[in-house]
């Protein structure tokens, strides 16, 4: 595998796994049910009523996503130690989320009733264990990032000017002036040579016909 395609999927898992923590963030990690209350009824909790680290790290790993093609060498291994910890973060915090007395805490903020009812029972959905797969992929990445990250280009630097080279020689057949300084083109005019890139002392003229000779 090249390099670039390495840094590609590396780039690939991180978005993925920030995609992950943050779908899982908005969806129910847990439902708490009342049966005992004075009305029955059922409270779902999400990723973010348990706790916002989980999300917020989520769009931090986004952000850090376009430093992985914008740097090179020690500060892409520091952005990769920081998508691991961002990772590894996102994923304890998943596991911890779901204890009964956390998600019983969560859910009596958001209902007195249930504050009020003897037995609330907790059952908990899959998307905590979502949130867990997607800090692992973030995690992951970064670990990619920091071990291998020296190998990989940088930014494209195709749109750099390719005329600043010293004696680049122009289509007309003339040598450009190191750097395209217009002082040199003026110079040039003084000197009564051609700007087009025509030869100096070349009988023929724009066209390539000889000159007409007068008299």
């Amino acid at each position: 595998m090249t390099p670039a395609r390495e840094r590609g999927l590396t780039a690939l898992l991180c978005a993925a796994g920030a995609g992950l923590t943050l779908l899982a963030a908005g969806r129910p990690w847990a439902t708490v049910r009342a049966r005992d209350a004075i009305t029955p009824f059922a409270l779902d909790v999400t990723g973010r009523d348990l706790g916002a680290t989980a999300g917020a790290l989520g769009w931090a790993a986004l952000a850090a996503l376009a430093a992985l093609f914008a740097t090179r060498g020690k500060v892409r291994a520091g952005v990769g130690l920081l998508l691991a910890a961002f990772g590894a973060v996102i994923a304890y915090s998943s596991v911890t989320a779901i204890d009964g007395g956390t998600i019983r805490s969560a859910a009596g903020d958001r209902s007195a009733l249930l504050r009020i009812a003897a037995q609330p029972v907790v059952e908990t959905g899959p998307w905590w264990a979502v949130s867990l797969c997607g800090g692992a992929l973030v995690a992951l990445a970064g670990l990619a990032a920091l071990l291998r990250g020296g190998r990989w280009p940088g930014m494209s630097s195709r749109y750099e000017r390719r005329d600043a080279a010293p004696g680049r020689v122009r289509p007309g057949g003339g040598a450009a002036s190191p750097g395209g300084d217009p002082a040199d083109l003026w110079k040039s005019l003084d000197r009564g040579e051609d700007p087009t890139g025509d030869p100096a002392g070349d009988p023929r003229g724009p066209a390539g016909d000889p000159k007409e000779s007068r008299g």
